[in-house]
This record gives C-alpha cells, sequence and structure tokens, in this order.
C-alpha cells in the first residue's frame, strides 16, 4: 500500500485518467446573475476550466462580508437523472436530509461550490454512452474528464477572494461520493473529504456482479492493474476523511467495506492520527440517514 503522502502514487493514478488538458491553463469565470436567497448568496456562474466547453456553475456563501472563509467543493449525485446536477446543491435530493447542503453549508459559515458535471444539468444533450465512445476514440476517459474539472474547479475556489485556501473540503452522494475521495486523493489542497454511500471495493463489485449499478462513467481502463480502492483512498492520508454508508446498499457491498475500513482504520492509526479516518454504517440502503447528517456536521466543524 502507497503512503498517503506519495506524490509518485498521485502522478500514476491522474496518468490513467486518458489525455486531459494542460493543468496549468487560465481559468476564467463569467458572472450570470446574484440572488439573495432567505438565508445565503446565490451565485450563478460560467466558469471556463478545460478550454472544451463552459461549465456552469453554483457558488454559494452566506451573507455578509465573506473574509477567508472554509469553502466545500459539492459534487452532485448520477442516478440517472441528468437535468438536476448542480442544482442538487439549492434543492436536494430525495435520498438526502434536509435543508439542501446550500442552506446547511452557509449556515456553517461556509460557502460551497457545484458545477455541472459531464452531461449532466446545463451540459446535458448527449446520452452517457455516446459521450463515454466518443472520448475513448479521442484518448480520453470520461472519468478522467469529470476528475480534471473538479480539480480545476479546486483552483477556483483557491483563486477567489474571500475563501481560505487553505480550509477547502470536498463532498458529495453517490457519484458525488466517488467524486469527493478520488478529488481528496489527487489533490492535496482538500484538507476535508466526506464520502456518502459509493465507497465502494472494486473487487467486491466483480465478485458480487453488480458493476451494471455503476454508470459506464465510473469505468477507468486499466485501473485495477495499479490501484485498488484502499490504494487510492490512502493517498488521502493523513487528511480527514469521513465515509458513510448503508449496509444494504449494493453499490457498495458489505465485505468491500470491511475490507477498506480495516484497511484505513490501521494506516491512519499507524500515521498517529487515527481520529482522522472514520466509517459510519447503518443497516439502510442508498441515501444519507439523519443521523449520518448530524455526523457529517460534527466532522466538518471539527477538521475545516
Amino acid at each position: 500500500m502507497c503512503p498517503g503522502g506519495s506524490s509518485q502514487a498521485r502522478e500514476e493514478l491522474y496518468s490513467l485518467l486518458g489525455d486531459l488538458p494542460a493543468r496549468d491553463r487560465p481559468i476564467s469565470a463569467e458572472l450570470i446573475k446574484v440572488e439573495e436567497r432567505q438565508s445565503y448568496i446565490l451565485e450563478t456562474l460560467s466558469l471556463d476550466l478545460n478550454g472544451i466547453e463552459p461549465v456552469p456553475a453554483y457558488f454559494v456563501r452566506p451573507k455578509g462580508a465573506v473574509v477567508e472563509a472554509p469553502a466545500v467543493l459539492y459534487n452532485h449525485a448520477h442516478g440517472g437523472q441528468y437535468q438536476i446536477g448542480k442544482q442538487e446543491l439549492i434543492d436536494g435530493l430525495s435520498a438526502l436530509q434536509c435543508p439542501p447542503y446550500a442552506e446547511l453549508l452557509t449556515g456553517l459559515g461556509y460557502c460551497g461550490l457545484c458545477i455541472d458535471a459531464w452531461n449532466f444539468g446545463e451540459r446535458r444533450g448527449r446520452t452517457e454512452a455516446e459521450l463515454f465512445k466518443e472520448m475513448l476514440w479521442r484518448g480520453q476517459v470520461l472519468w478522467g474528464m469529470m476528475v480534471y474539472d473538479s480539480i480545476r474547479a479546486v483552483d477556483y475556489l483557491t483563486e477567489r477572494p474571500g475563501v481560505d485556501r487553505d480550509r477547502l473540503g470536498t463532498l458529495g452522494l453517490s457519484m458525488g461520493s466517488t467524486m469527493a475521495w478520488w478529488l481528496a486523493a489527487l489533490d492535496e489542497r482538500i484538507k476535508v473529504c466526506v464520502d456518502i454511500c459509493c465507497l465502494t471495493d472494486f473487487e467486491e463489485l466483480i465478485r458480487t456482479r453488480f458493476l451494471d449499478g455503476h454508470g459506464i462513467y465510473y469505468y477507468v481502463p486499466s485501473l485495477l492493474k495499479h490501484f485498488d480502492t484502499i490504494r487510492i483512498n490512502a493517498l488521502i492520508l493523513p487528511r480527514a476523511h469521513l465515509s458513510i454508508a448503508g449496509n444494504y446498499d449494493p453499490l457498495t457491498p458489505a465485505a468491500g467495506l470491511d475490507k477498506v475500513d480495516a484497511a484505513l482504520r490501521d494506516v491512519y492509526a499507524r500515521e498517529g492520527v487515527p481520529s482522522k479516518w472514520k466509517m459510519l454504517r447503518y443497516n439502510t440502503g442508498h441515501f444519507e440517514t439523519a443521523h449520518a447528517r448530524a455526523a457529517i456536521i460534527d466532522f466538518l466543524q471539527t477538521w475545516l
């Protein structure tokens, strides 16, 4: 297992994500509109993150002056609901507790950013399979392009006035959960990772024959020749990581959760930071429970 601070392992993982745009290309942002909601300010943005197509985004902030506030990159879910995308930050989902995370984060004094992932929200219009096939022909990996946009979204947050670049977190449910732990593994600027219902052990997913439970976006060519779930998540060490899981969720086989939890408890303990790793499991399916929401708030307030 690679140590948490291995830049070589991060480079290796990043190299599996296909032909990606340059990391140092300039980022620009167009402010479309500003709205005063009941408890926060909502900015609608169009970001140039990749030089290929604009990335619609929502940025939320507490009312009043915001000075050096922590910020969370919120990653939306999939669920076959391509029309939702970043709107999830504002309106929530049936699988999430209330209030929506825009209200929750700003109520804690944090800012929040959510982008439409490729093929979601205002970027939809093709089928997922069509986009995957086109990118495959071009030497690109759909998941890689999604991860790239998320890393560039972190770049945007670090450049934005009023955001404390040393206090950045990421969280999400389902596809957003997977994005949270991949992003935190690859980008050390993320100090806190919260994944909700998608910390999946790849080999157990194969063993239980539930590969079709995840969309085709999820699959990275040759990944298992180089990395397993534990090795990717070990790259987050020694930063804070909370994982929420349902024991009846077929997307995260229980035996895989056992394996990942045991391994990460061991490496975090050996690094002297056992309290920075926590997995909470519930006898439920693929959704956030009220207890989990309370634990997420506590974890964010403790580590971010």
